[in-house]
């Protein structure tokens, strides 16, 4: 079993999408659907944290040897959503070295790219391992230390874990990933990274 499980968020409401970023079409597939297949050919242990659409949402998922995580709260922001994801996903896996986090609307990212992150990760030296654009943004996909898992459980708001990067920004290990980066946070962005990239 991992010692670096990997968590996905999935919990918001997609507001400027105007529809379920989760259950939007990804080749033949959904976009979770998507997501969760490439994460789980990283590791056995993916905890995806679901929050609107949750009921919607789980069926689609329930072919995979994943655990769900359903947050109430999902309407705080990204900080509270990964805070809550983080305590649950302590109850269920107490002794972890670090954690793996990523976004539902990253699906260019490739499950090479999480490997690359474990593969350089050391635990028990406060590392943070973070990815970054070609054009210098640096965020998630991040897999943190174990050290910062009592902080990431005091997020709250829509900053999600950015501040745990800025405070601790020399423990900073960054991973090149390219155009995969790329926001998808409205109807035209999609059309765009799915015309573009979408597996045909």
């Amino acid at each position: 079993m991992t010692k670096i499980p990997h968590i996905l968020l999935a919990a918001g409401t997609s507001k400027r999408m105007g529809q379920p970023k989760q259950l939007l079409k990804w080749a033949d597939k959904l976009l979770i659907q998507h997501q969760v297949e490439t994460i789980l050919s990283t590791t056995d242990k993916l905890y995806v944290a679901l929050g609107a659409y949750a009921e919607r949402i789980a069926p689609q998922l329930e072919q995979y040897d994943i655990e769900l995580f359903r947050f109430d709260g999902w309407d705080k922001g990204m900080g509270n959503s990964l805070a809550f994801a983080v305590q649950q996903l302590l109850k269920v896996h107490s002794s972890v070295e670090g954690v793996l986090i990523s976004l539902i609307d990253q699906p260019l990212v490739k499950g090479t790219h999480f490997q690359k992150m474990r593969a350089v990760f050391e635990s028990g030296k406060k590392q943070i391992i973070a990815s970054e654009s070609d054009s210098a943004w640096v965020g998630v996909p991040v897999l943190y230390d174990a050290y910062y898992l009592d902080q990431i459980q005091s997020l709250n708001g829509e900053e999600g874990a950015k501040v745990i990067l800025k405070k601790y920004r020399k423990y900073v290990y960054t991973i090149p990933a390219g155009k995969t980066l790329v926001d998808m946070d409205t109807p035209e962005a999609y059309q765009k990274l799915y015309k573009a990239f979408s597996p045909q």
